[in-house]
């Protein structure tokens, strides 16, 4: 599969901010993933994080779906001198889905459920908690399967009043064994076969606390621990957890901050799309 060349960031909003060393650049929008660059040495923090830089001083901040119009960025020089950085992210609209009448054990899991659902989140955080200090992602970006979207970014429903959890990803419907591919170079850090909602479930640590999620598997090609290549091929697409039906789900997540993963790719080819 050929390579993608670079980050392909839409052009919304591609100001950079220029000053005390600092650039950024990237859509400064919810969603958006933005590439910075300080001098060598610094220290950058920004949404709650102490930001990681790189050697020759790169770093990355994603920002969520529900990211604030505004965000501090704070830059501490090798010199001690520290300047503070208001940036600005555009708001998106998504598309919010209402249903009532749904029986209560539909919308509401039972005790063993959320038991079983608290298990799972903690293997998914602690898959999330590394923190590889490595930029596998200067490999670019491709798509982990080509095939007609079927769900996007940040969509929500509201099941008999009750927010659900906001869609983080991009769904992508393709039969179940259809190869999945590594977007980007990383480290498996998760391949868990049977999670309740997102059925058999692979996280690849594309470092400085960016990685990549992909749901509903059938079969994994790879295991934890495993390093991985751009194209290589990680596992299937499946029909496993709560699904009605074959696809993938791929999310992505800057620490806590889920970002949206077309935002990094070229468009999907319009042959694939129906």
């Amino acid at each position: 599969m050929k390579r993608w060349s670079g980050w392909a960031f839409v052009s919304l909003l591609l100001v950079p901010v220029l000053a005390s060393a600092l650039t950024l650049n990237g859509p400064h929008q919810q969603g958006g993933l933005l590439a910075g660059q300080v001098s060598p040495n610094s220290q950058v923090q920004a949404l709650g994080h102490e930001v990681p830089v790189d050697a020759a001083g790169r770093f990355i901040i994603g920002l969520g779906r529900d990211a604030p119009a505004r965000f501090m960025l704070r830059v501490e020089q090798p010199d001690g001198v520290v300047n503070t950085h208001s940036i600005e992210v555009a708001a998106r609209d998504y598309a919010i889905q209402r249903i009532d009448g749904l029986p209560s054990n539909q919308v509401s899991p039972d005790a063993d459920t959320l038991a079983r659902i608290r298990r799972d989140n903690a293997a998914v955080g602690a898959a999330r908690a590394e923190r590889l200090p490595q930029r596998y992602f200067d490999s670019g970006w491709i798509w982990p399967v080509t095939g007609p979207i079927s769900g996007v970014y940040g969509s929500q429903r509201i099941l008999n009043g009750q927010p659900r959890q906001p869609h983080y990803g991009v769904d992508i419907a393709r039969a179940t064994g259809t190869p999945v591919r590594a977007p980007a170079d990383g480290i498996v850090t998760l391949a868990a076969r049977d999670l309740f909602f997102s059925g058999g479930t692979l996280i690849l640590d594309h470092g400085q606390g960016l990685s990549s999620s992909f749901l509903h598997l059938s079969a994994m090609r790879v295991e934890a621990g495993d390093p991985v290549e751009q194209g290589e091929v990680i596992a299937e697409v499946g029909a496993t957890g709560r699904v009605t039906g074959a696809h993938l789900d791929w999310r992505m997540n800057w620490f806590d901050q889920r970002i949206d993963p077309t935002l990094l790719v070229p468009p999907m080819p319009a042959s694939t799309q129906p």
